[in-house]
């Protein structure tokens, strides 16, 4: 059986088309690029970037997987939890650099006050007690010297109890941080510190406030530092 052949007449207004049934190399390498191209999803969170690693919080603990609302899985290290904390979208994306720590800088809140002297902008608060339980803050202002309250709505408490957990902003007050020479407290109410910090940076408390209806953020109400990390923008 002869085989059969492809035959095709050029029209005169088709001289530059492709005959039906073939393709031409250049169409190819573009079906070949559709398809080995992954699906876009503009709905990913930008992950903060970390200038370097956090001796605070672990691998260990931060390993979890959690899904957002819009059922993304965040998974791995600091850069991860930023992300899964909701962060204000003024500072996603951005890169942040360790103003100050413990293993580096003592263990002295006014220490803490002149690192952070400089910065006007956002800080992530991030410490461990001796128990081993990770929590913190994120304040829409750097920690400083006050002689009241200051901050805004964006200033959150969180907790890893194991699981992450965030405490916003109730809109019950405006007792988001104050900074004393001897203390450092975040959220109020009814005489009770959401989280407070003493002036060695080594005692500390955390208690239900009204600003953030947070629970103790530690195991106990009173606790010990172990270490102690303070993150601003760069």
């Amino acid at each position: 059986m002869k085989g059969l052949r492809w035959r095709y007449t050029r029209l005169p207004s088709q001289v530059e088309d492709t005959p039906s049934g073939e393709w031409s190399e250049e169409e190819e390498e573009e079906e070949e690029e559709k398809e080995a191209a992954p699906a876009l999803a503009p709905e990913d969170p930008v992950e903060p970037q970390l200038v370097e690693a956090s001796q605070v919080l672990g691998a260990l603990e931060m390993r979890q997987v959690r899904k957002s609302p819009g059922n993304r899985k965040l998974l791995g290290n600091l850069q991860s939890a930023l992300s899964v904390l909701h962060l204000p979208p003024s500072v996603t994306g951005h890169s942040w650099s360790l103003a100050f720590c413990t293993a580096r800088d003592g263990f002295s809140l006014r220490s803490l006050y002149r690192q952070m002297e400089g910065h006007s902008g956002p800080a992530l608060l991030a410490l461990k007690d001796q128990d081993g339980q990770m929590f913190g803050a994120f304040s829409s202002s750097a920690f400083r010297l006050s002689k009241g309250f200051y901050g805004t709505g964006e200033t959150f408490l969180f907790s890893f109890s194991p699981q992450l957990k965030v405490f916003k902003w109730t809109g019950s007050n405006s007792f988001f941080v104050k900074g004393d020479v001897d203390s450092l407290m975040l959220g109020s109410g009814s005489g009770q510190f959401g989280l407070w910090l003493d002036g060695d940076l080594y005692h500390g408390g955390s208690h239900p406030c009204a600003t953030f209806n947070n629970e103790v953020l530690a195991r106990q109400e009173q606790f010990c530092i172990k270490e102690l990390e303070a993150w601003v923008l760069s």
